[in-house]
């Protein structure tokens, strides 16, 4: 793929943003479209075309990057009014790196292909701090040839995009990983909890921790915002927990899997904005 590729952006919250702003910064030609227009123009003045509509990101671009929060945005950004499939250009490449379920990516891939398009299903591993400095890990299902035509852009993104299947087994890893995160999330808290309900120093036990072979770059970083009472929504809690509920429609079914649900379910109300690790709050209370 050649530099000139054109790219287009759509969904410009808290991962979209820098991410597209890597495109930018590769001097990718790049047209940015946002629900709410205010985050598309300040892109404008980095480089970015701003499109009125999703339709016309798609008669703009060759590669259309979606990065919205969840199936109903995605179902609406496809077939709605002024939508990508309103418009009457053929041959794009549409990767869509949010996480929803598996199936709204094969309904969606399908619509794509009967307009001529291709489709692949590419969300992410990492947070806002990785998405500014492209480290991370892109898991991507869909046909090989179109995964070959969208590496390169993957490489301004990530330290690793790796295709692990056919449509919709990108989201389906992402569901996996995302468990898991409940696990450890959940499992940092509790952990913590216990420490303090004994009367020991949570930055000794997180000291511990980091120094042990339990320590990890998501516990490292979690059990900083937890000493620094400092919850604001890097991955805010809401989405893990639709998260949660996307596998458990998946069949997940397992005791921790469970758990997390039920657990992050009963969170969601009252720490839904705040990060995942306000589910130390809610435990607390």
């Amino acid at each position: 793929m050649q530099p000139t590729t054109t790219t287009g952006w759509i969904g410009l919250g808290n991962m979209g943003t820098p991410m597209a702003r890597r495109l930018l910064a590769a001097g990718l030609p790049l047209t940015a479209y946002n629900r709410g227009p205010a985050k598309a123009e300040a892109l404008r003045a980095e480089g970015a075309t701003v499109a009125p509509t999703p339709a016309a990101v798609l008669d703009a671009a060759q590669v259309i990057f979606i990065m919205v929060s969840d199936d109903q945005a995605i179902r609406e950004l496809f077939t709605g009014e002024h939508g990508l499939l309103q418009s009457g250009a053929i041959g794009k490449l549409i990767v869509n790196m949010s996480t929803v379920s598996p199936g709204v990516s094969q309904d969606v891939a399908a619509l794509s292909r009967t307009h001529g398009h291709e489709y692949l299903d590419a969300p992410v591993s990492g947070s806002v701090k990785q998405a500014e400095t492209g480290q991370l890990a892109i898991m991507v299902g869909g046909e090989e040839a179109a995964f070959r035509q969208a590496e390169p852009l993957f490489a301004h993104l990530g330290k690793l995009a790796l295709r692990v299947g056919p449509t919709g087994a990108g989201n389906t890893a992402k569901l996996a990983m995302n468990t898991l995160l409940g696990f450890q999330a959940q499992g940092l808290a509790e952990a913590v909890l216990f420490a303090q309900q004994h009367g020991l120093e949570t930055a000794d036990l997180l000291n511990l921790i980091k120094s042990s072979a339990l320590a990890s770059v998501f516990i490292n970083l979690k059990g900083e915002a937890i000493l620094n009472e400092n919850y604001q929504a890097a991955f805010a809690l809401k989405l893990l927990a639709k998260d949660l509920r996307l596998a458990k429609a998946e069949g997940s079914n397992t005791p921790l899997a469970n758990v997390a649900h039920q657990t992050f379910q009963e969170a969601e109300a009252t720490h839904g904005d705040e990060d995942v690790i306000a589910i130390l709050k809610h435990l607390q209370q």
